[in-house]
C-alpha cells in the first residue's frame, strides 16, 4: 500500500501567502509519510476578479509557480500534482487551466488542461464564466506515477463522466480532480458525484477541493476526500485548511475490477 494526501485550502488573491500555507501543508503530508500530494484547484491564487489570474500566467516551464512546485517536490520528496495554475501557451490570448505533475525530483512530469470551463447561472444569481479568461483544453492525460496510474482533470470535468470512462480504458487506476467547487453546487452534487466518478470505474479518486470564505468574497464548499474504487470514502475534511492522507492499495483495486468486471462489459 501507498499512501496519497489530497491538500484542502482556503486561496486567496495573496499569492506568496498561499504558497506559504501550501508549503506547509505539502510538509505536512510528507512527514505523515505520502508518496504524492494532490493541492486543490487555483491553489496558488484566487483573485479579487476573474481577470486578476492573467497578471500571474506564466509560461510552460517557466514561472515563479512551477519553479515553487519543483523546489517543494524535491524538498519534501514527494510527487505533487499542483490543482491548476494558468498558463500561456501555443500563442493563444487566454491562458489555460494547466494541472501541472512533478516528481520528487522536481521534474515535470505531465500537464493537463481543463477541458470543460465553468459557464453557469445557478440559482440565486451566482454566475461564471470561465470561457472569458480561460482557453479550454483539448486532450485527456494519464500519467505513470509511483503510487499508480492516474487520470488527471480538474472541477467542472467531474460532471463529464465519459472522460473518466476514457481514463479507466487506458488503464487508469486513480483519478485525480483537484476542484474549487461552489458552496451551492458542493452542497447539491460534490459527494455523490466523487463517489460515482470512483464507483463507476473502479477506480480510487482523491479530489482536494477549496473549502471556506475567499478574500473575494467567494464560499467554497470544501470536503476534500479521497474514495476506494468501491466507493468507501477513506478520508474527508469539510472545512477550513488541512490534509487528508489515505493508503491505497492497488492489488485490491484489482480484486474489485477481477470480481466485477462492468468495464469490460460494455455495451455501447
Amino acid at each position: 500500500m501507498t499512501r496519497i494526501a489530497a491538500i484542502q485550502m482556503v486561496s486567496s488573491h495573496d499569492l506568496q501567502a498561499n504558497l506559504a500555507r501550501a508549503s506547509q501543508l505539502l510538509q505536512e503530508a510528507s512527514a505523515s509519510g505520502a508518496t504524492l500530494a494532490v493541492l486543490p484547484e487555483n491553489f496558488a491564487f484566487m483573485g479579487h476578479k476573474e481577470t486578476d489570474k492573467l497578471e500571474i500566467a506564466e509560461t510552460p516551464g517557466r514561472g515563479l509557480i512551477q519553479d515553487w512546485l519543483a523546489q517543494q517536490a524535491r524538498e519534501f520528496g514527494l510527487w505533487i500534482i499542483g490543482g491548476s495554475i494558468p498558463l500561456l501557451d501555443h500563442g493563444l490570448k487566454l491562458p489555460f487551466a494547466a494541472c501541472v505533475v512533478v516528481d520528487d525530483s522536481g521534474h515535470e512530469q505531465a500537464r493537463y488542461h481543463k477541458m470543460h470551463l465553468f459557464d453557469v447561472d445557478l440559482p440565486g444569481g451566482e454566475s461564471y464564466r470561465e470561457s472569458n479568461t480561460l482557453a479550454p483544453g483539448l486532450n485527456p492525460v494519464v500519467v505513470d506515477t509511483p503510487v499508480g496510474r492516474i487520470g488527471l482533470s480538474i472541477c467542472y470535468d467531474l460532471r463529464f463522466p465519459e472522460l473518466y470512462r476514457d481514463y479507466a480504458a487506458t488503464g487508469a487506476e486513480i483519478l485525480s480532480i483537484p476542484s474549487a467547487f461552489t458552496q451551492t453546487t458542493g452542497l447539491a452534487h460534490w459527494d455523490v458525484l466523487v463517489r460515482a466518478r470512483a464507483i463507476e470505474n473502479l477506480a480510487y479518486v482523491i479530489a482536494p477541493n477549496q473549502g471556506g470564505q475567499h478574500s473575494n468574497g467567494r464560499m467554497t464548499f470544501g470536503a476534500s476526500q479521497v474514495v476506494d474504487p468501491w466507493g468507501k470514502v477513506l478520508g474527508r475534511l469539510q472545512n477550513g485548511t488541512g490534509v487528508v492522507l489515505a493508503d491505497i492499495d492497488l492489488d485490491q483495486l484489482r480484486q474489485h475490477r477481477q470480481s466485477l468486471p462492468c468495464l469490460s462489459h460494455r455495451r455501447l
